[in-house]
């Protein structure tokens, strides 16, 4: 890893522009790894530059990429640049704000964050599978984190009651900022437990998760970046699929007769498929790819014989 230059080596560079290349190359040349919303070096300079100079993310760049920096500002970012290639904090940890389309969220070190395949799901996919799903009257979140997807649930979903369920109560303190910064704090009911435990009787015409599901080989290698994440909004056993065994098993007591369980499994589709070779997965088309979210009616969940393994818990 390139060493974190002195401040006093970069004194010529005084606009916009030479520090976003400068940064630029500063992020490839020091071993980070790009992975929480910002998939390149340009990507993650640009932004980290806007925060730290309080601009609009949607805003021509030609307009200010030639304005000349004050000191104090650019010692804000050179600070900010320093924590992500050091202590290799991800983004969004450093500038508390993660961003699923236009969307933004708060987010700590509590918190997964936000970057889940069903937000686009929620934007396009499921329009076509799900009739009428904008009027949807019940929808759940499940593993809601930060309440990212309950919210983006909600805003496509405005008739819907929406209950979002996690495992852990900082998490949930996160997902009550989120609601009430987006007023929606009547419309999504947060529950903590266990998966679809603490549902009870409740039932569904749609239900969504993004549960952990990094298997156990991935977890013992992931970059310095992701160990910066809950371990438990992460590691899901030995082939990364011990949480979303327990959704199948028990997702038909909670939805309707015309309901849906959608969840994504990142790379693990192989291994579900193998798994449970029976079940007619319905693999949604994303633009990253085909076999990350898989959608099943109740139909299918219905006649599933499948034994629910014991609930997990928070390790000590």
């Amino acid at each position: 890893m390139t060493p974190f230059p002195n401040p006093q080596e970069i004194l010529p560079l005084n606009t916009v522009r030479d520090l976003w290349r400068w940064s630029i190359t500063i992020l490839q040349r020091s071993g980070v790894f790009f992975g929480h919303g910002y998939p390149t070096p340009q990507e993650e300079a640009r932004h980290l530059l806007l925060f730290s100079l309080s601009l609009p993310r949607d805003q021509d760049p030609t307009l200010w990429l030639d304005a000349r920096l004050l000191p104090h500002e650019r010692e804000e970012f050179l600070e900010l640049l320093k924590r992500r290639i050091v202590e290799r904090i991800p983004v969004p940890y450093l500038t508390r704000e993660a961003w699923l389309g236009p969307h933004r969220f708060y987010c700590d070190e509590r918190v997964l964050i936000p970057r889940s395949f069903i937000a686009e799901a929620l934007e396009e996919t499921l329009v076509f599978l799900i009739e009428d799903f904008h009027a949807l009257q019940r929808v759940a979140d499940v593993c809601t984190g930060g309440g990212s997807l309950a919210i983006l649930l909600a805003l496509h979903c405005p008739e819907a009651r929406v209950d979002a369920v996690d495992i852990s109560p900082d998490a949930l303190a996160v997902a009550r900022l989120n609601c009430a910064e987006y007023g929606l704090s009547e419309q999504i009911h947060l529950f903590e437990g266990d998966l679809l435990e603490p549902l009870e009787e409740g039932v569904y015409d749609l239900i969504i998760s993004n549960p952990p599901y990094v298997d156990q080989a991935a977890m013992e290698n992931l970059p310095a970046e992701y160990r910066r994440e809950p371990v438990t909004a992460l590691a899901s056993g030995l082939d990364g699929l011990d949480h979303v065994r327990r959704i199948l098993a028990t997702a038909h007591r909670h939805l309707s007769p015309e309901g849906w369980l959608v969840v994504e499994v990142g790379h693990q589709a192989n291994e579900l498929e193998a798994a449970f070779p029976n079940l007619p997965f319905i693999w949604l088309e994303l633009s990253a790819g085909d076999r990350f979210v898989f959608a099943l009616p109740y139909a299918a969940l219905e006649s599933l014989d499948c034994a629910v393994p014991a609930p997990l818990s928070l390790p000590e």
